[in-house]
C-alpha cells in the first residue's frame, strides 16, 4: 500500500493529472524528519463522533524531487499512538471505526476547504472504506462531489473482529440514513469491504491473498477491475480511470 501510495500519484502526474494526496498522520511518521507543517487555514474544524467534538488538523509534506505533495489528517486522540491499526500486542484499536470516520471525514471536509472538484476519489485500504459511502450519500448534493467517481483499491489489511456495535448509530449521527446505516451492523472487514465496493464506481484488486468472498462480491458486482501488477503503475489505472470518466 505504502509502495503504491508514492509511486502512483508521481506516475499519474507525470501524465499530467492533477494530483492531492492524503493519508493519516500516524504517529509513526516523524514530522521533523519529514518537515510536516500545519496547515492553519485547513485546520480547526470540528468534526462530532459519538456526540464529541474532534478537532481536525491538516499538516503537509512533500517530495521534493518529484514536486508532490501529501495532506496528513491529524488528531490527537486518533491518531499520535506509536501503531497504525494493532497494538503491540497484535489487538485492533477498539476505536477503529471512529478512526475510519474521523479520517474518511476529514479528507472529504479538506477537499471542501480546498475548493477542490475531484474527478476521481481513489481509496487505498480499509482506513478509507467510509469514503464512497460519505461521497455518494452524505455529500451527494455538495457540487464540489456530485460528477466524482471512485476507486476502491481492496488489500489484505483484515481484522478478525467486528467493530463495536455502535457504529451504525455513530453513521447515523453523520448524516447518514438509518436504513444505510444499518447495513453496517454486522461491521466485520467483510460486510465493511463490500459495502465500500457497492458505493464505488470501480475496483483495484491491489493483493494476491484477498478472501474469496470478497473476489466473488468485485465479480457479481459487475464493475470495472483489475489486478495490480508491480510492473504496471500508471497504464492500468490510467485505463481504469478513464473508463469510468
Amino acid at each position: 500500500m505504502s509502495i503504491i501510495g508514492r509511486y502512483l500519484p508521481q506516475s499519474v502526474q507525470e501524465r499530467g493529472l492533477d494530483i492531492r494526496t492524503f493519508m493519516p498522520r500516524f504517529g509513526v511518521v516523524n514530522e521533523r524528519k519529514h518537515q510536516l507543517h500545519d496547515v492553519i487555514r485547513l485546520s480547526g474544524q470540528n468534526i462530532v463522533i459519538n456526540e464529541n467534538d474532534h478537532t481536525l488538523v491538516v499538516k503537509v509534506a512533500s517530495i521534493q524531487s518529484v514536486r508532490l505533495q501529501t495532506y496528513f489528517v491529524d488528531n490527537d486522540l486518533y491518531f499520535r499512538r506509536k501503531m497504525l491499526m494493532h497494538d503491540k500486542s497484535g489487538k485492533f484499536f477498539s476505536d477503529n471505526d471512529e478512526r475510519a470516520i474521523f479520517y474518511a471525514r476529514g479528507v472529504i471536509e479538506t477537499v471542501k476547504n480546498l475548493g477542490w472538484d475531484p474527478d476521481i476519489i481513489h481509496c487505498n485500504g480499509w482506513i478509507s472504506c467510509l469514503i464512497p459511502l460519505f461521497v455518494k450519500k452524505r455529500y451527494a448534493d455538495n457540487p464540489l462531489f456530485t460528477n466524482a467517481k471512485i476507486v476502491y483499491s481492496v488489500y489484505n489489511d483484515v481484522f478478525p473482529k467486528r467493530l463495536r456495535p455502535s457504529f451504525p448509530d455513530k453513521l447515523n449521527n453523520m448524516g447518514i440514513s438509518p436504513e444505510v446505516a444499518m447495513l453496517y451492523k454486522q461491521s466485520t472487514f467483510e460486510s465493511t469491504t463490500k459495502l465500500a465496493i457497492d458505493y464505488s464506481d470501480a475496483v483495484v484488486i491491489s493483493h494476491e491473498n484477498i478472501d474469496e468472498n470478497i473476489l466473488s462480491h468485485i465479480e457479481s458486482s459487475k464493475k470495472p477491475h483489475f489486478i495490480h501488477k508491480d510492473e504496471q503503475y500508471a497504464d492500468d489505472y490510467i485505463a481504469l480511470y478513464n473508463s469510468i470518466m
